[in-house]
């Protein structure tokens, strides 16, 4: 209800039809993790007047096997055709080589991209099938994880035993994964598909005047989920880095999010506030 509140459409796909006929969403197996009709209507949308050959050939490449890279390879593989475009080549109607970007994601307009919400999803891997519980698309595109326990669960059991085991069982799912939340529907903790469980956090407020929600679920999904924060937080705050351990993926945190928001609407009246942008306070 919250998600349609935020203008999602929703749907419990628990029961979906997957096949090459009468598919519910266009799935042709369990094992496919993108919409690919909500994907190709958002790219036709979004790239008016480009050759039905240019959006083939750009799902393809969002679609393709990436299974021989490791999970945050993928990640960040993706990532850039999101942020950039997918880059194609073909044959235009003169038999020309032409070269296109394809964009897959509106980043100016929020309102121009598919969002959809999917409880009950069922996703199969090479060996095991499982079942999410809520999975949040951007142009069929499974962007968002979100996984719940009873109210007297611990939510750290739904990072060691169920998304470790998701990222395992059916890790093509995270190949596209731009956040996770993990709730035990009274709090919730907002992480990167990287992140060790001491690195998942609260997210406590939804602007710098403290707002909240009811509950610490209802803050996260409306400060994180909410189409245009949403967006922001996919396009600015998404970072990959090398580290001692090798890549990781990193999300900003609420105070990050808020504060650097902050100092830009700042900049933009820097001449108001007579050159002053304000004290961002950190620990080290």
């Amino acid at each position: 209800a919250l998600f349609d509140e935020l203008g999602y459409e929703t749907a419990n796909c628990f029961y979906e039809k997957v096949g090459t006929s009468g598919s519910t969403f266009g799935r042709e197996t369990t094992e496919e993790v993108i919409l690919v009709p909500k994907l190709r209507i958002a790219l036709e949308r979004l790239n008016p007047g480009l050759d039905s050959d240019a959006i083939d050939l750009a799902i393809d490449e969002l679609a393709r096997d990436r299974s021989a890279m490791s999970l945050v390879q993928a990640n960040r593989d993706v990532y850039k055709l999101l942020k950039d475009g997918a880059k194609v080549a073909f044959q235009n109607d003169e038999g020309e080589e032409t070269d296109e970007t394809v964009r897959v994601i509106d980043w100016n307009d929020p309102e121009n991209n598919d969002f959809f919400l999917a409880s009950q999803f069922w996703v199969s891997g090479s060996i095991y099938k499982r079942r999410t519980d809520l999975l949040g698309f951007v142009n069929g595109l499974p962007l968002i994880f979100i996984e719940l326990k009873k109210s007297h669960g611990k939510i750290e059991h739904a990072y060691k035993h169920n998304l470790k085991d998701y990222q395992q069982t059916i890790p093509q799912l995270f190949w596209y994964n731009a956040l996770i939340i993990l709730s035990n529907g009274s709090q919730a903790k907002v992480g990167s598909m990287t992140a060790g469980w001491e690195h998942f956090a609260n997210w406590k407020r939804l602007n710098s005047e403290g707002e909240q929600g009811i509950i610490s679920l209802e803050t996260v999904i409306r400060g994180t989920c909410e189409k245009n924060r949403f967006i922001d937080l996919a396009e600015n705050f998404s970072l990959f880095e090398d580290a001692r351990g090798g890549l990781v993926k990193l999300v900003a945190k609420n105070h990050q999010f808020l504060g650097v928001n902050n100092a830009m609407a700042a900049l933009e009246q820097i001449k108001e506030n007579q050159g002053k942008l304000g004290v961002f306070w950190h620990t080290q």
